[in-house]
């Protein structure tokens, strides 16, 4: 559907300066929401929320409808009693990166003591929420906290290595969990539970400021996840569960070898058969943990890059045919029309166009792309259409300093001058007025952007397996100069305010 006139800034909740070594749902979100309201912003773009695994990418998340619980803020529990304050002590001060490995080591055990705590005592309203919150979501609530807890048990070892009666998932051998591992089962509830009521009041919070939360949802799923362990039948596996094939893109802009991202793939028509019901179920948790819906990889629902498993490159594979006029139909029969975004980036055919436009999805330009050849001049403001949404870059992109300095050629240096009239020392705040004052109806803008930070502030790289999503924003560094030089670009665009059809 087409949105109102606004622009935003990108910014995962893992890059906020929060305590505790990772961006968390706590008093840095707030901070990060007022500053948005303060510069006239009125969207906010996160990656997906999910549970990661190895790699540590929210692109190939542990479970497609639980959220991570890194992201629960600890001094939100210690002011409901969870948790004393002074276990909280010696959490490390904001830094510029995250340190997974030394996240997990510190501050896990301090979630799972904050909810143990409150399974053993608890008040009455805040249990009874509890109870209503495993009742709406059992669809997949059970299945990610029998996961999380036989992932624990066995080292975070990928689900097809435990033993054979817990990866087929038998009846007898998960009665026996249930009985034995109880609280334990009920400890990675109750973090769910405390991550969604956190982020509902985050959201709150953002809604009372007329700012809308945009969420991102990676089209395939984990291998190594609560969803191909809970429901393997939907994804093409062999007899011994292993992946048949497995999802990527040919060779493009970011790699000369392609994108090998090795997702099972979806049985379609299996899928079909029962209404598309696993898909209605993640877009409704979806639309209610977001305003807005990014699709990522909007290409993969016209058709997917199938690439045999044996195969170390995504260079051979084949393109197949997907189900996403059925798909979409069957999400509008069921929830009515979703507010999406296409992510229609790289190859993209008439096809995956004609997809997007019957569905009124607006799809997505990249200023970087644009000052290549003529060809790329689609990707400037002169052509874009109303109903699109526009970025310098996304998490995806450098930084667009790191660009400048690093990746952009003389020819395209001299057309990004000649078309910005942009000099050395503004041309990246040059790039985001050629954005804002342009006709696309949404544009968002990575904070790394307005703070015009070099390469190393790059949030990943695709194609590198480790070394991604690490940064952070620094304390203080969003500065009430920079509120105001953005509230004074969207008034002057006329970003600032909703508009009748908001």
């Amino acid at each position: 559907m087409p949105f109102d006139r606004a622009s935003g800034l990108l910014l995962h909740i893992t890059s906020l300066p929060s305590n505790g070594g990772i961006g968390n749902l706590g008093p840095a979100a707030y901070a990060f929401a007022d500053f948005l309201a303060a510069g006239k912003q009125r969207l906010w773009q996160v990656l997906p929320l999910g549970p990661t695994g190895y790699g540590n990418s929210p692109y190939a998340a542990l479970s497609a409808f639980a959220g991570n619980p890194l992201l629960i803020s600890l001094e939100n529990l210690a002011e409901r009693g969870w948790i004393d304050r002074e276990r909280l002590t010696k959490l490390p001060a904001p830094s510029n990166k995250v340190d997974f490995d030394a996240v997990v080591e510190t501050k896990t055990p301090l979630l799972e003591e904050a909810a143990r705590n409150f399974l053993q005592k608890h008040d009455t309203a805040t249990w009874a929420r509890y109870e209503a919150y495993t009742h709406t979501n059992w669809t997949w609530l059970e299945h990610y906290a029998l996961y999380a807890v036989l992932r624990k048990r066995f080292s975070g070892a990928a689900w097809n290595t435990w033993p054979e009666e817990l990866a087929r998932r038998d009846p007898q051998a998960l009665d026996k969990l249930r009985n034995e591992h109880a609280d334990d089962i009920a400890v990675q509830q109750i973090l769910q539970f405390a991550f969604d009521e956190q982020w509902s009041a985050l959201r709150a919070y953002c809604t009372q400021r007329g700012i809308k939360l945009i969420g991102d949802i990676a089209i395939f799923v984990n291998y190594d996840s609560a969803d191909v362990w809970a429901r393997p039948e939907i994804f093409e596996l062999d007899e011994n569960l292993a992946p048949i094939r497995v999802a990527g893109v040919p060779p493009d802009y970011f790699s000369a070898t392609g994108q090998r991202w090795g997702n099972p793939l979806y049985k379609w028509d299996g899928m079909r058969e029962n209404g598309f019901a696993w898909w209605i179920d993640r877009m409704r948790r979806a639309h209610y943990l977001y305003d807005i819906i990014r699709l990522d990889h909007f290409r993969g629902f016209e058709a997917y890059w199938a690439i045999p498993v044996a195969n170390d490159t995504a260079e051979h594979g084949e393109w197949i045919k997907a189900p996403g006029y059925e798909l979409f139909e069957s999400i509008g029969r069921a929830l009515g029309e979703l507010p999406f975004i296409a992510e229609d980036l790289g190859f993209i055919t008439p096809e995956v166009d004609a997809l997007r436009q019957h569905f009124r999805l607006p799809g997505m330009a990249i200023l970087q792309f644009g000052f290549g050849s003529r060809k790329a001049h689609d990707y400037l403001p002169h052509r874009y259409v109303k109903n699109s949404v526009v970025y310098t870059g996304t998490h995806d992109n450098n930084t667009t300093q790191g660009w400048w300095d690093e990746e952009a050629s003389k020819a395209e240096k001299a057309a990004a001058k000649s078309y910005l009239g942009a000099t050395r020392q503004s041309f990246v705040w040059d790039m985001v007025r050629a954005l804002e004052t342009s006709v696309a109806d949404t544009c968002i803008v990575p904070v790394q952007d307005l703070l015009s930070l070099p390469t190393a502030a790059r949030m990943n790289m695709p194609s590198r397996a480790a070394g991604n999503w690490t940064w952070r924003c620094l304390p203080n560094a969003l500065t009430p100069q920079i509120a105001a030089k953005l509230g004074e670009l969207a008034e002057v665009s006329d970003r600032d305010q909703p508009t009748a059809q908001s």
